[in-house]
């Protein structure tokens, strides 16, 4: 790889922006296509469904082999509420590679105890959330039931673009939740971002099965393509 593209590369990683390296496996020949304009490129198809992948791969376009170096963000996963649930869903989470932070400023449950080698912010929301960065490549579920914690937790989410947005309860409790949050100034697009009730619909019952249950609804939402992702809803 040339110094220009390496130093480019690494300024994209830093900035958690994916970036894809298209080289010319006959020639060497190599490109560098930043995420803002895969949409626009001639292989864009072929860029996209790599990057959701997350993998590097060879491709076959215009009778030329390329090699698609893809460096992805570290997809993070924002556990709001240290509960049962979150329990289960944060080992899970980190075996799936995620970097996985729990908050929750009830010390009683965000403990180490009940959550070894996980990061444990004991802060409310409007303390805990801004210096960890959240962007495009978060996942954000709100898991404490009590709208003290979740709802700001949900309104800096929105404003974060999070890729994933999950919130625990029922299909009457998330409508009077939506109320809440317009009341704050959420809009009807913002609502409609949260995953509510959270979790594929797979008939889980205990804390281990509804965390598996919203891992697979991230898993599908990182992943797919739009059209599945709507099938899969």
């Amino acid at each position: 790889m040339k110094l220009e593209t390496l130093k480019a590369v690494n300024v994209e990683r830093a900035a958690r922006r994916p970036v894809i390296v298209v080289t010319d496996t006959d020639n060497g020949d190599q490109r560098l296509v930043k995420a803002a304009d895969i949409s626009s490129d001639p292989l864009r198809s072929e860029l996209a469904k790599q990057l959701r992948m997350g993998k590097s791969g060879t491709i076959e376009a215009g009778g030329k082999k390329l090699f698609l170096n893809v460096y992805a963000p570290t997809a993070r996963l924002v556990i709001v509420g240290a509960v049962h649930i979150s329990q289960a869903l944060a080992p899970l989470a980190r075996s799936l590679d995620y970097d996985v932070t729990v908050v929750d400023p009830r010390t009683a449950f965000a403990s180490p105890e009940r959550f070894p080698d996980v990061p444990l912010i004991a802060e409310w929301p409007d303390v805990a959330l801004p210096p960890l960065n959240i962007d495009h490549y978060t996942a954000f579920v709100a898991l404490t039931h009590d709208p003290k914690i979740d709802d700001p937790a949900l309104l800096h989410a929105f404003a974060r673009d999070c890729f994933y947005i999950g919130a625990l309860g029922s299909r009457k409790t998330h409508a009077k939740r939506g109320e809440r949050l317009k009341a704050q100034g959420a809009n009807d697009s913002d609502i409609a971002r949260i995953h509510a009730p959270i979790g594929l619909a797979i008939g889980a019952v205990s804390p281990s099965e509804i965390a598996v249950a919203i891992m697979a609804e991230i898993t599908a939402q990182l992943r797919l393509p739009k059209q599945e992702k709507e099938q899969a809803a």
